[in-house]
């Protein structure tokens, strides 16, 4: 089944309700972010911890981007809370 359809389709000819084509651009937005969000952090942090690239990490480039992944999500974690809560 590919993105753009589900199991509860309305019949050939038929308009999708409202709240059926508001579920699927919310997944598709979900789906869209998430890929983007690990784009960004594969990029910024390879970009810090990889200084020389080769057929394996080092112990101390896997530390790095151990860390480098817990702050950013973490981060990301704290602008999406506090985004949420101006916004009610």
């Amino acid at each position: 089944m590919d993105s753009y359809s589900s199991s509860s389709s309305p019949p050939m000819g038929a308009s999708p309700s409202p709240e059926a084509l508001m579920e699927q651009v919310q997944a598709q937005l979900a789906e869209a972010y998430a890929k983007e969000f690990i784009e960004t952090l594969r990029e910024k942090c390879f970009d810090k911890c990889i200084t020389k690239p080769g057929s394996s990490l080092s112990s101390g480039e896997s530390s790095c981007i151990s860390r480098c992944v817990d702050r950013y999500m973490e981060a990301t974690g704290i602008i999406s809370r506090s985004l949420f809560t101006q916004q009610r």
